[in-house]
């Protein structure tokens, strides 16, 4: 070859190439496609990533939700123990009341002054159990009814009038705010 050939080749090697390259071209060349391989592997690692955050959240939500489950369970369990003490702290001075009563009948048998105290612990009693909702139900003489009564027997009514109502009350029945948590054990007249 001679000199002029050479500078030629060389030229045309140190030619900067032209920037558009054709569809074919990039499909054949190997480098692109190992460029599109990393994409998707790098999509693939996103996907990943982000369903690994996903269920990071849900453990964390399921976590937070049983804790909060078993709370609520521990703070009702304490609330149903507990529920009664305002109750209780009413009825602790009838408490003293009778146990002074039993000390003083020892000392002193009359039984007039014994009525007389019981009578007043009952109504000390009476007003304790008001004052927190519980009332009676007045049962005798009035029509019997399956929402206040429970019915023990039926015995030949006294007067005409007195069919189908309450005769007797066995055991009184008693409400709470309205709901009724001992029916009254009565006996109809029929």
């Amino acid at each position: 070859m001679s000199n002029e050939e050479n500078k030629e080749t060389i030229e045309e090697n140190t030619k900067p190439q032209s920037e558009e390259v054709s569809a074919e071209e990039l499909n054949a060349n190997p480098t692109d496609g190992i460029a599109a391989e990393t994409a998707n592997e790098s999509n693939e690692e996103k996907l990943m990533r982000e369903r690994d955050d996903w269920k990071d959240k849900y453990m964390r939500l399921y976590a937070e939700f049983d804790n909060f489950r078993k709370r609520s369970s521990k703070e009702k369990s304490e609330y149903l123990m507990y529920a009664s003490a305002d109750l209780m702290k009413e009825l602790l001075p009838v408490l003293d009341d009778f146990e002074r009563a039993m000390a003083a009948s020892e000392a002193n048998p009359d039984p007039t002054l014994m009525r007389e105290g019981m009578t007043l612990i009952h109504n000390k009693f009476a007003r304790a159990l008001d004052q927190k909702g519980l009332k009676g139900i007045d049962s005798t003489n009035k029509t019997f009814d399956v929402d206040f009564h429970e019915a023990i027997t039926k015995i030949a009514a006294p007067t005409h009038e007195m069919k189908g109502k309450v005769v007797d009350t066995i055991e009184k029945g008693y409400a709470l705010h309205d709901k009724v948590i001992r029916y009254a054990k009565v006996v109809i007249g029929e």
